[in-house]
């Protein structure tokens, strides 16, 4: 599985890498709207959260997207329209400061130091062809650490692939939200994402870098990011299953790092996060990564050790 699905995973970096929040679906009067819910699919996953009188509504989005996601089908579409409360991994709406803190605390190398000097020379003009490819000039990402340049590669692969960061599930979320003066609640940092990154060793970063280039070379990236948006498009839960199996039996250096720490470390304090939010209010939203909410020790299995009733609707 390899370094590509850390786009997936981490909100802040579609936030921070890709273009200026790209193309929204032109604006629908709010009828048209309703009307195109009721046809719309089911997308994601969708879960029901209740405890004692209180209920919560958990879905699974992507950080990428496009035009055909939206609208969202109308089971959805109205408890986003009631919730008094949309909580998110990251707001990209929120602070930009603090984005471009963190990234310069946890993705930049030191002064004179790059990337692609550290490289073993078999892997420099390979890391050059891709960013040719993607019309990156050098100096633009010259100053990133490797876990950073792996990502921006990974957001240029997705886009080439003609998915739109700016079109992402969250950011059409929060725009939502902020038009209807929604409270937001975001259950992680922007320092805090990019300090799971920054953990690996200059050595680690190196060979995740090589990783996600190797993973664009071989077509594996193209084919697994279709696997995984179109699962999401069709909520497909076997499918989501899959890759979440997948993803457990990853043995690579970054498939680790995604299954130890962008999952397993994270889906615990996102399971606290949402009961605390449960336990203030009711009929609340929060939307989370899709592969978060399945496979072993998923957000919603969290849910249910801690007493929790959790009923999956799709």
């Amino acid at each position: 599985m390899r370094a590509k699905f850390t786009v997936i995973f981490l909100g802040l970096l579609w936030l921070a890498l890709g273009p200026a929040w790209g193309a929204e679906p032109a604006a629908r009067p709010p009828a048209q709207v309703q009307a195109q819910a009721q046809q719309q699919p089911n997308r994601g996953a969708l879960f029901k959260v209740s405890q004692g009188e209180r209920t919560l509504y958990l879905f699974g989005t992507i950080h990428v997207g496009a035009a055909d996601f939206y609208p969202l089908e109308a089971r959805l579409a109205a408890a986003l329209e009631r919730a008094p409360v949309l909580a998110l991994e990251i707001d990209p709406l929120g602070d930009q400061q603090a984005v471009a803190k963190a990234l310069q605390q946890h993705g930049m190398l030191r002064p004179g130091a790059t990337a692609s000097a550290q490289l073993a020379p078999a892997w420099r003009p390979r890391l050059a062809r891709l960013l040719r490819r993607y019309a990156i000039p050098p100096q633009s990402v010259a100053g990133m650490k490797p876990w950073l340049l792996a990502s921006v590669l990974t957001v240029s692969e997705f886009a080439a692939l003609g998915y739109d960061t700016g079109l992402a599930v969250d950011a059409h979320l929060s725009r939502q939200a902020h038009a209807r003066g929604q409270a937001i609640v975001e259950l992680e940092s922007v320092n805090g994402q990019m300090a799971l990154f920054d953990r690996m060793s200059g050595a680690e970063q190196l060979r995740f870098l090589q990783e996600g280039i190797a993973a664009i070379e071989d077509k594996e990236q193209a084919t697994q990011a279709r696997q995984i948006a179109d699962a999401w498009r069709h909520a497909d839960a076997a499918a989501l299953e899959a890759l979440a199996d997948k993803a457990a039996a990853d043995q690579t250096l970054s498939g680790r790092f995604v299954q130890k720490v962008l999952l397993d470390e994270r889906n615990p304090p996102l399971a606290d996060a949402i009961a605390k939010l449960l336990a203030r209010e009711n009929n609340s939203v929060a939307a989370i990564g899709i592969l978060h909410l399945v496979g072993k020790n998923s957000v919603p299995e969290l849910l249910r050790k801690r007493g929790m009733a959790v009923e999956r609707i799709y």
